[in-house]
């Protein structure tokens, strides 16, 4: 969907705020392995609107919603302009290591430079988030992610004992990163000290969600998301 006349004498940051106020729960399933990508908009201290491209863009392959063909053209610089915001980001293609998800997504579907995608939160990151691996940042959220019994899952443990589990995985660091590589990732990854990985498959199903509103993040020097189960925001620890 294109900017209406109206939305274009607006800030993006003004649609952020929009978008977010009209989200409603929606579930997903079938997540694992599923490829996607995000768009930030970035508005300083009110933080950074994201945009996912989950059901979109690609009707002849719908477990690829952000397809080389558009990729390839992408320009953040573009979308800056478009939508008059301070910057832009993009989160480069991903895969899930998850399973399902109720998230609440705007019922408008942005279009950023040729890129379809949908609000799905605000997180106080951005470009930033990434650039220094290991350490956590917050995201305001609402979703419940699920994880399903039988099936692995792929942990970070810190020096604190806190487990980090594995939501998405990319190959953009490593060209040739797959997802049977998440097995023995420990051999790829420059650990800091008191950090380990370990894989597990889970015996019965594991649900994170934020704790009052609040989810916190990181990432591995490969670019690996991971979210932190803290005190309140899952059904146990694996």
């Amino acid at each position: 969907m294109r900017l209406t006349v109206k939305e274009e004498n607006e800030s993006g940051c003004d649609l952020v705020m929009k978008d977010g106020e009209e989200a409603e729960i929606m579930h997903f399933d079938n997540l694992r392995g599923l490829r996607y990508c995000e768009v930030f908009l970035m508005c300083g201290d009110a933080g950074s609107g994201f945009y996912n491209t989950m059901g979109l863009n690609n009707e002849e392959d719908p477990r690829d919603t952000c397809p080389d063909s558009i990729m390839a053209n992408f320009s953040t610089e573009a979308v800056k302009k478009q939508y008059n915001v301070p910057g832009v980001a993009l989160n480069p293609p991903r895969y899930f290591a998850l399973d399902a998800g109720d998230i609440p997504v705007a019922p408008t579907v942005r279009d950023f430079d040729g890129l379809k995608a949908r609000w799905m939160g605000t997180v106080q990151a951005g470009a930033a988030f990434g650039k220094e691996p290991y350490m956590p940042t917050k995201v305001d959220r609402k979703s419940e992610i699920f994880f399903e019994k039988g099936k692995p899952v792929f942990i970070l443990d810190d020096p604190d004992g806190t487990p980090w589990v594995m939501k998405s995985y990319t190959d953009f660091v490593d060209k040739n990163l797959t997802y049977e590589d998440l097995n023995t990732l420990d051999t790829k990854l420059k650990l800091p000290s008191g950090w380990s990985y370990r894989v597990k498959v889970l015996d019965e199903d594991l649900i994170l969600r934020p704790f009052k509103g609040t989810a916190r993040i990181t990432q591995d020097d490969l670019q690996n998301v991971y979210d932190a189960i803290d005190e309140g925001t899952a059904n146990y620890k694996p």
